[in-house]
């Protein structure tokens, strides 16, 4: 619902404007599928650690910028994207993040990443 992916789909299949904030669409964002993310929750819930502190996402391996996202969105959905640059980045935004998986990895190593994207 809040992802930058799901998002650009959307705005992609509903024929909308999508927005880029700076860095001339080059951020990289990385991106999880729900079902990496359940499959982790059942892994926590089954050995719960305490204190532990986790970034649950994609990592560098299912990361794309805006513009690899648009062009994805393009090819499933066959629309080409409707879209307006705006120079100024969005306060307190990152080039790029992605998210380092190894102590997910190592605490649950039953966990990883199924769902990868293209």
């Amino acid at each position: 619902m809040h992802g930058f992916l799901s998002y650009l789909v959307k705005c992609n299949v509903e024929a909308r404007e999508y927005k880029v904030f700076g860095y001339k669409g080059k951020q990289v964002r990385d991106n999880i599928h729900a079902e990496d993310v359940a499959r982790f929750m059942y892994e926590f819930s089954k050995s719960p650690r305490v204190a532990e502190v986790y970034n649950l996402g994609g990592g560098k391996g299912n990361s794309c910028s805006i513009f690899e996202a648009f062009r994805m969105a393009e090819n499933v959905s066959g629309k080409k994207m409707s879209w307006r640059y705006q120079d100024e980045n969005r306060i307190g935004d990152h080039i790029c993040y992605y998210s380092d998986l190894r102590k997910m990895q190592k605490h649950y190593p039953n966990w990883g990443i199924a769902k990868d994207y293209p």
